[in-house]
């Protein structure tokens, strides 16, 4: 794919995610300002709508780095690792951000595209662990019980055959096109336990 799809697509990714997330934003401070009015009672009803804005809000801030335009900007670790708190905490999957630099979007956006093929193997909860020495990045799976589509993994080869792709695993084809721009290539090994992408 040409750069400029790349960037088209990219950009058409911020541009949902930018518009998404105000009113949802504004939802929330509406349950705010009911509760803090008296207005509403604290019930299930209002934990649940709470909740809810409270993931999307979550899946949305991860989506716009992991699907929108990365530009030149720099993400620093407590930015990165409250993104992935507020989307994983509480979950049956836990994600560990280690590295402790500020670090390109873009390098960002690569791992998090990679965060997102992992899940799809994690179905019974599972850590991933995200490294990074120098230029090189391993982003780790570790479970009891992976659930892993070879159709899905040769995907990360640069090149295969994308027919018939879901929506939802969209990311196993976007990986590899983005880290290729960059001039790098994902490798991923599977064993029984364990489930690596480095690129």
């Amino acid at each position: 794919m040409a750069d400029a799809q790349l960037d088209l697509v990219a950009m058409i990714g911020s541009r949902i995610c930018h518009d998404l997330i105000s009113p949802i934003g504004a939802i929330n401070n509406g349950l705010e300002l009911l509760e803090m009015a008296g207005n509403a009672k604290t019930g299930p009803e209002i934990s649940l709508i709470g909740e809810s804005v409270g993931n999307a809000s979550a899946r949305i801030r991860f989506f716009r780095v992991s699907f929108g335009a990365a530009g030149d900007q720099l993400m620093g670790p407590a930015e990165v690792r409250s993104i992935l708190r507020d989307l994983y905490d509480g979950g049956r999957l836990r994600v560990e951000w280690q590295p402790d630099q500020s670090q390109a979007r873009a390098e960002v956006k690569l791992a998090f595209l990679a965060i997102l093929c992992l899940e799809s193997a994690l179905p019974y909860g599972g850590k991933i662990t995200v490294t990074q020495n120098a230029k090189n990045w391993q982003i780790a799976a570790l479970a009891d019980k992976l659930k892993v589509d070879p159709a899905l993994w040769k995907l990360l080869a640069s090149g295969s055959a994308r027919n018939g792709l879901q929506p939802s695993h969209v990311q196993f084809a976007l990986l590899p096109l983005i880290a290729a721009d960059t001039g790098r290539q994902v490798s991923h090994q599977v064993t029984d336990t364990t489930l690596t992408i480095s690129f």
